[in-house]
């Protein structure tokens, strides 16, 4: 019997009676994929007028029943919630307008894909500012390590894209005309819209270190990026990556297993302070180290030293390090330049609703350039559902995106890690409870008797459960398969778990 089954680590959802020896998209392994298992709701009294929200993304579809299986993340129609329609659909498919999306990341081209299956008859140009098939950018690093190879990178083949006939080109977007409706494109070509996508993500951060333009000074964010950081990496013996964040550590992981002497460089007093706390920061950090990568917490670079090619990174405290080559993983940037030229509403990135429409009625974006209710979430999972309820909206269908708690389920350096919601809670409301069992290490954030955020370190058996308590609201005393793994909280909560 097939089933569906989603990769905990990115959202990956597969079809199949079992789940993948390994996820295709971020090389997980397949314990960590997760049964959407079908859960019979009341049956709804068919109406006109009616739609259907499933239970697990929020995809609101209309209709006088719910589709076979969600288009956003798979889950049958028995998890699907009957109610009244929100919005009807916007147009017929016959009358659906020219679609134009640029940016062919996984925001685009799910966009792309979902706008298809709405409206096989509309003309839809995918634009891609690289040279390369739309490729997972989450397999970069695993790219860098020698774990895939560049064929395994790309998303589709040439022919998934003549065969769906969306139109790929290869262009830079350079200006948005909205009273025309039309984009330019350097070198002088247009194309005209009648709804527009911007999925053209982020770009790299580069802060403003003297010496970041001297040779040997790299960012990663491309395929490209990453055939030339392979290169200089074959000539060279001391590599330093600025930034402790994930893609730092990544990094860093990838450029060891060639034989460099890579050391990391964080601000902050340990690594991956946006997803774990102190504690587990501070063991991962030891972790890194015993395998082989220095770490330099509490440490900013003033200064990137050498004569036309880096020689060492000075240190604000006076310190330094030898260096061939210096990879700055300082975090990224939504690509906005666009929607601020042409007069679109744009905080940090391009302000949406749950449409994810702009304050342009006729342009949408999604993925890590857009903000959603002043959240830039920056994470595959969300740039997916983004992209598919932007892509179904711009065929003239009806879907909400309506956000979700910003969750990582983490392998680094062979360390399970996950976080969830507040994990760091803002003011004295929220308890903690905390436990630590030998190289595991739990912490979870309590307030008004619910989980409301969550660490897990080393550990992350309990994450499915974890996650699905804090995305749902649930009253603790109601969490009967957590409590009876995690007898502690249940004392911690005054709480008394019956059975043998």
């Amino acid at each position: 019997m097939t089933a569906n089954w989603k990769c905990e680590v990115c959202g990956y959802v597969h079809s199949g009676r079992e789940p993948p020896d390994c996820c295709p998209i971020c090389g997980a392994a397949s314990e960590v994929f997760a049964a959407m298992e079908a859960v019979q709701t009341s049956p709804q009294p068919a109406e006109a007028t009616s739609s259907w929200r499933c239970n697990i993304c929020g995809y609101v579809h209309d209709g006088d029943a719910p589709p076979g299986v969600c288009p956003v993340c798979g889950a049958e129609a028995s998890l699907f919630e009957g109610r009244k329609t929100i919005t009807p659909p916007a147009e017929s498919e016959t009358d659906a307008e020219p679609i134009v999306i640029i940016g062919a990341g996984i925001a685009g081209m799910t966009a792309a894909e979902q706008a298809r299956l709405a409206a096989p008859g509309v003309p839809i140009t995918l634009v891609s500012a690289e040279r390369d098939l739309p490729y997972f950018r989450l397999n970069l690093t695993r790219f860098l390590a020698g774990e895939v190879g560049e064929a395994e990178l790309a998303m589709h083949q040439s022919d998934w894209f003549r065969h769906n006939r969306i139109d790929l080109i290869e262009a830079v977007a350079e200006e948005i005309d909205r009273a025309a409706q039309r984009v330019l494109l350097r070198g002088g070509r247009t194309v005209e819209y009648g709804r527009l996508i911007l999925a053209n993500g982020s770009h790299a951060f580069v802060p403003p270190i003297p010496g970041a333009d001297l040779d040997g000074v790299m960012i990663l964010r491309t395929l490209d990026d990453a055939r030339t950081l392979l290169e200089q990496a074959s000539t060279k013996a001391r590599v330093v990556c600025v930034g402790g964040g994930l893609l730092g550590l990544e990094t860093a992981g990838a450029l060891a297993k060639h034989g460099l002497d890579v050391t990391v460089i964080e601000g902050n007093s340990y690594l991956l302070p946006r997803q774990l706390t102190e504690v587990a920061g501070l063991r991962l950090g030891k972790h890194v180290e015993e395998s082989g990568i220095a770490v330099r917490t509490n440490a900013r670079v003033a200064e990137i030293v050498g004569n036309g090619a880096v020689r060492s990174v000075r240190l604000l405290d006076g310190g330094s390090i030898q260096a061939d080559l210096v990879v700055l993983t300082t975090g990224v940037r939504p690509n906005s330049s666009l929607a601020r030229q042409c007069g679109l509403s744009v905080r940090s990135g391009i302000v949406v609703d749950d449409r994810m429409a702009t304050s342009d009625s006729n342009i949408l974006a999604c993925g890590d350039v857009a903000e959603h209710l002043g959240v830039l979430y920056g994470i595959w999972p969300a740039s997916y559902a983004q992209g598919s309820v932007a892509g179904m909206n711009a065929a003239g269908r009806s879907a909400l995106f309506e956000g979700f708690p910003p969750s990582n389920r983490l392998k680094v350096l062979d360390v399970n890690l996950f976080s969830i919601g507040l994990f760091q809670p803002p003011d004295a409301s929220y308890t903690i409870f905390e436990e630590t069992e030998g190289a595991i290490y739990r912490r979870l954030v309590l307030r008004d008797g619910r989980i409301v955020g969550a660490n897990l370190y080393g550990d992350t058996d309990l994450a499915l459960l974890v996650k699905d308590a804090v995305e749902q609201g649930t009253q603790i005393p109601e969490l009967t398969d957590l409590l009876e793994q995690l007898p502690r909280l249940a004392e911690y909560c005054g709480l008394k778990i019956t059975g043998e």
